[in-house]
């Protein structure tokens, strides 16, 4: 398949949670990205800027959010967000101290975790 040329470049993955700013801080942690500067602890929206200027990670307040009960089928997820690492075990316990929930550790090669709002993620030493 041949790209067709366009004028529309992928700015963001937007990700709804009950508290934008606290979600936010947990990826900016993982990932070492900060807020936007504008961006304050109250607001509805908050984006991680990509400071490799890819696309930014942004948090968007939905009271009624309610989390996937991954991998049960009753609430699916929409989508995951996977990480490249080259040492599992480390990131393992940086991801549990900074509020991960373990959800499967049983691949060799990735594991999977919930996020403090519960989003599902992985850890990949692929």
């Amino acid at each position: 398949m041949t790209a067709a040329k366009t004028s529309i470049k992928w700015g963001c993955v937007a990700i709804d949670c009950p508290q934008p700013w606290e979600l936010a801080r947990f990826y900016g942690e993982l990932l070492g990205w900060q807020p936007h500067e504008d961006d304050k602890p109250d607001d509805d929206w908050v984006t991680l800027v990509n400071p490799g200027s890819g696309a930014d990670i942004a948090f968007q307040r939905d009271p009624e959010f309610r989390p996937p009960t991954w991998p049960s089928p009753e609430r699916a997820q929409m989508l995951h967000l996977d990480f490249e690492v080259s040492d599992i075990e480390a990131e393992h316990e940086r991801v549990l101290a900074l509020g991960a929930r373990l959800l499967d550790d049983k691949p060799t090669s990735f594991r999977v975790y919930a996020d403090p709002a519960g989003h599902p993620f992985c850890l990949c030493a692929c």
